[in-house]
């Protein structure tokens, strides 16, 4: 009961704080609200783009190994020119390691390029192309939303057949079913068997909402496989039980052996996972959470400072009262838990301001744009404690010292 009467008498008196001294208030709370606003909203940014990496690098499969020309490396001491002279991945590679592989479960091959597609009138410019091998559905995380996949004849006879993308149905075939459709391809008629699931905005590129997928035998009619201009890759997917680095040994021995590289000579290809991608991008969440810190603390400091000149008027204000209190049997924990949950109250006004202001602007964001920008439980604490931890900090001295009040002196001078 004592606790609930405490809360309630600094409830009103922070309301009369606010009411009494409005613009005082207001400019004291607009530091918290700024502070507050600051480190929660680019935490919230960090989040949502954090999660959206992860969901495009799922689709890469989290144990799958990828042997390329270039790795997945980040930082400007990236040797570029070490790797330009090295050869792309050969789609006979695929074979000599599903033969020689002990490990491997699946394995696929699959090049990409853009290209202009038609339908009709109709046109699209710098639409992906991909073609693939046999058990790239294996290998690779997707949803066909409309028709099939690829019948393992298809492939190995590179029939002209494609999956596309939901943007390329939408933009091509409006209000009428895509399956069995055609469209051209370098020139070539391609019939339409399959629709990827819509997958929105991919932070790893255009993505599938915008590709379209044909046997790689029937790309290579029009396109050079052991070009650069193809960025060919091999996707290598573990047997159970087989952890990435084992089968990374073993496809290094297969690789050396097969392009007959010296024993004292370095790798000339890439092996590649999903999480060195996710480790790259860590520095530069890490060097924006900082920021958004560095801003926001600035802000919670003249925040501060503005709650204890608040809490040191009120005492200043009340000290006959509190001079009555103590005259009357109230005990100075008493007083001063009065004082330091009118300060924590102050502040938490202030940092629910700021959390508000940023979920209006996570509505507005993924209404506007193809992005889901989410303010999680776990900022909305993250907030509120901090500005809990900033009320303590500011309201404490002005509390302890209007506990230590004598009433006597406190009376007279309120007087």
């Amino acid at each position: 009961m004592l606790l609930f009467k405490l809360i309630r008498e600094s409830y009103l008196f922070a309301i009369q704080a606010i009411v009494a001294n409005k613009l005082r208030t207001f400019l004291t709370l607009l530091g918290i609200t700024i502070g507050i606003f600051s480190i929660i909203s680019v935490l919230t940014v960090v989040d949502s783009l954090k999660s959206k990496i992860n969901e495009s690098i799922a689709s890469l499969g989290s144990n799958v190994v990828y042997v390329q020309k270039w790795p997945w490396e980040f930082g400007s001491d990236y040797p570029w020119w070490k790797y330009l002279s090295r050869p792309v991945v050969k789609l006979d590679e695929l074979e000599q390691i599903l033969n020689r592989s002990q490990l491997t479960e699946y394995a696929s091959y699959s090049m990409s390029t853009n290209k202009t597609i038609q339908a009709g009138r109709l046109t699209l410019d710098n639409i992906s192309i991909v073609g693939i091998s046999n058990d790239y559905d294996k290998t690779t995380s997707y949803t066909i939303g409309e028709g099939r996949y690829f019948t393992p004849n298809e492939l190995r006879s590179g029939l002209n057949k494609a999956i596309v993308g939901v943007s390329i149905v939408e933009q091509l075939f409006p209000n009428t079913n895509p399956i069995n459709q055609s469209i051209k391809i370098w020139g070539a008629k391609v019939e339409i068997i399959g629709v990827f699931k819509k997958e929105g905005m991919s932070m790893m590129g255009p993505g599938l909402d915008r590709q379209v997928v044909v046997p790689a035998k029937f790309a290579s009619n029009y396109e050079e496989l052991t070009s650069d201009n193809v960025n060919p890759s091999l996707a290598i997917r573990p047997r159970p039980g087989v952890s990435n680095e084992e089968l990374k040994a073993e496809l290094r021995g297969i690789l050396r052996s097969v392009r007959k590289i010296k024993p004292s000579s370095e790798d000339n290809f890439a092996l590649n996972e999903s999480d060195m991608i996710t480790k790259g991008f860590e520095p530069i969440f890490s060097a924006l959470s900082i920021a958004g810190w560095f801003i926001g603390i600035f802000s919670l400091l003249v925040g501060g400072f503005g709650i204890a000149n608040i809490m040191f008027v009120s005492v200043v204000e009340r000290t006959s009262q509190i001079g009555i209190q103590k005259a009357i049997g109230a005990k100075r924990y008493f007083i001063l838990l009065q004082f330091l949950f009118e300060a924590v109250f102050l502040s938490l006004i202030g940092g629910a301001i700021g959390l508000f202001l940023i979920f209006l602007i996570t509505l507005a964001v993924s209404a506007a744009l193809d992005f889901s920008l989410t303010l999680t439980s776990g900022n909305i604490i993250l907030g509120l404690t901090v500005s809990f931890v900033i009320g303590v900090l500011a309201g404490i001295i002005p509390a302890i010292s209007a506990s230590k009040l004598d009433p006597v002196e406190a009376i007279r001078q309120g007087s």
